[in-house]
């Protein structure tokens, strides 16, 4: 119950700052706020190949990964949907000011792998670098559980085309 309130704490703070903003913000268009399809997707690579060395951590693999210019490691989940982050990591996004109220999309409601329903904030982050390669209007889930892992899911893997995994050198190459 803790975390639901802290998840309506942070999301009444986005509301109110978008009321004291609301003369200062200049809309996408006259007709169009922005949402999932109206956020355009881009992909940009310095070079073909990208070798990322991963860190093996409590016997998961971590992916040293840019969001919006604050370095976090993410496990890279073919499992999962979207990038999910935890409230703690949108918490400190948004104290940056590099996720702000235009970035929240909506609900939604996800499968965990035990079989259990749980809620989270659809937003969209603005750049995710793994690499050499910048992603750009990333879809991503806030989970509403402080502790919940970052997770590296298709929302971002499928932009990048042929994965790599070499377990016995520890790296991870995109193509």
């Amino acid at each position: 119950m803790k975390i639901k309130g802290l998840t309506y704490i942070i999301c009444g703070f986005l509301l109110i700052s978008a009321c004291t903003q609301s003369g200062r913000r200049k809309p996408v268009s006259e007709n169009e706020t922005p949402n999932a399809s109206s956020v355009k997707k881009r992909t940009e690579s310095f070079s073909g190949k990208n070798v990322i060395k991963m860190k093996k951590s409590g016997g998961v693999y971590l992916v040293p990964t840019i969001v919006n210019g604050s370095n976090m490691d993410f496990i890279f989940d073919t499992g999962a949907s979207d990038i999910t982050i935890s409230e703690v990591e949108a918490l400190f996004l948004y104290r940056q000011g590099t996720l702000t109220e235009n970035d929240f999309i909506g609900v939604q409601q996800y499968q965990i792998a035990d079989g259990s329903i749980s809620e989270g904030s659809i937003i969209n982050l603005k750049t995710v670098q793994i690499g050499n390669k910048v992603l750009y209007n990333v879809k991503a889930s806030i989970i509403h559980n402080t502790s919940a892992p970052l997770l590296l899911g298709q929302s971002a893997l499928n932009q990048f085309g042929q994965i790599t995994i070499d377990y016995n050198n520890g790296q991870i190459t995109l193509e």
